[in-house]
């Protein structure tokens, strides 16, 4: 008896089909844990109590935009800018830029702004 070379195949797309299946209702399940995780909330965080150090390594996805020095590049130079001013932007955004709501937690943008004071 000769082996049937699409048996190999139909076998691998039960099982894929099986599979998507199986996680569609795990996702299903989890849909609250996913959404709450996605929106951040699902997440356990400890906040430092160095602010300075926390902005420090959170001005790092700034970078790309702002240059390395934060003096400007595609984005504008943010030495010398209002704290209170960054917080809101990294927060609220500024509509028709790169800078959407929420970038930042106000815990983060608060760090952000702190470190970016201490710039010279």
């Amino acid at each position: 008896m000769k082996n049937n070379p699409v048996v190999p195949y139909i076998l691998i797309l039960a099982f894929g089909i099986g599979l998507i299946f199986f996680m569609s209702l795990q996702g299903a399940d989890n849909k609250k844990e996913i959404a709450a995780e996605h929106e951040g909330g699902g997440e356990t965080t400890t906040e430092t109590t160095d602010a300075n150090a926390d902005g420090a390594a959170l001005v790092q996805s700034c970078i790309g935009c702002h240059g390395g020095d934060l003096t400007g590049s595609m984005g504008p130079n943010l030495h010398g800018l209002d704290e209170a001013h960054i917080v809101e932007v990294l927060t609220k955004g500024i509509e028709g830029t790169p800078m959407q709501p929420n970038m930042k937690t106000e815990a983060e943008a608060k760090a952000i702004a702190e470190y970016i004071s201490t710039l010279e």
